[in-house]
């Protein structure tokens, strides 16, 4: 039951790519990779993998109790993939960049079907895993760096992959970015969360304060064995919201499925 929540666990509501580790503010997001030693999921990805086991890798908030995040779903294959991310490997075309692309899973999946994929990650253990496991183009690569400038058909963002952004005020930027990156006629495939349900009261009004932060944004910190990760700020937002600001940017939104869990999977393809 991740932070206390009932009903939700870390596999399948609050789900987390490596790419997690990049922190980010209100105004200024975070051009850095990291280093092993403030790596936790990177390490826990590279024991997995070495060793077919891995301890716990915990995940802390002061928003939530604590919880955890089963490695071992770090390594799934399509079949074991919830329904969101296999129809977003369906969705796909051209040539793909894999965002925060952990152990590979979803580029290997890509690569058997002849696609052309770059996976980046900020996690250096997680790039060598990707590598090991036969990934093509695996690089240790941040996704705002300015000097990584190529261009993709299809932008892939899973596992909440909304959270790299961060903040709610870090759309705008995000989106100028995706411009930077995108072919004409490109898309953005990213899956997210709307936590408002976690804000229910019992006869069924939501406890949200219309004048605080938006109640999408979350901090996180990992940690892993002796490996502690610095906190992060992390973005789960409504489709709604991301809609907005994806029209407000010169991306077309479209829906294209709803999960069991207050999620859902968005393709926002750039006019």
């Amino acid at each position: 039951m991740l932070f206390g929540i009932s009903g939700a666990n870390i596999t399948n509501l609050l789900k987390f790519s490596t790419f997690a580790n990049l922190t980010m503010n209100a105004k200024i997001m975070n051009h850095n990779i990291l280093i092993p030693e403030k790596d936790p999921m990177g390490t826990a990805i590279f024991d997995y993998y070495k060793y077919g086991k891995a301890s716990k890798l915990r995940v802390l908030s002061s928003q939530f109790d604590e919880d955890e995040i089963p490695v071992n779903v770090l390594f799934r294959s399509f079949e074991q993939m919830p329904a969101l991310e296999q129809r977003a490997l369906q969705e796909v075309k051209g040539r793909i960049l894999d965002v925060g692309a952990g152990s590979g899973c979803h580029s290997l999946e890509l690569q058997k079907r002849g696609y052309s994929v770059c996976a980046i990650d900020v996690s250096p253990k997680s790039v060598e895993v990707m590598r090991l496991r036969g990934v093509q183009d695996a690089r240790l690569v941040n996704l705002f760096d300015e000097y990584f400038t190529e261009r993709f058909d299809t932008v892939m963002m899973l596992m909440n992959g909304s959270g790299i952004v961060g903040r709610i005020e870090n759309l705008p930027y995000f989106f100028l970015r995706m411009k930077l990156l995108l072919n004409p006629g490109g898309s953005i495939l990213l899956d997210s969360s709307d936590l408002k349900y976690l804000y229910e009261d019992e006869d069924g009004s939501f406890l949200v304060d219309l004048a605080g932060d938006y109640y999408g944004q979350v901090d996180f910190q990992m940690k892993y064995k002796n490996v502690t990760g610095d906190s992060f700020d992390w973005l789960y937002v409504d489709y709604q919201t991301l809609s907005a600001y994806a029209k407000e940017n010169g991306f077309e939104p479209v829906l294209l499925q709803e999960g069991e869990h207050c999620d859902y999977l968005a393709k926002l393809i750039l006019k």
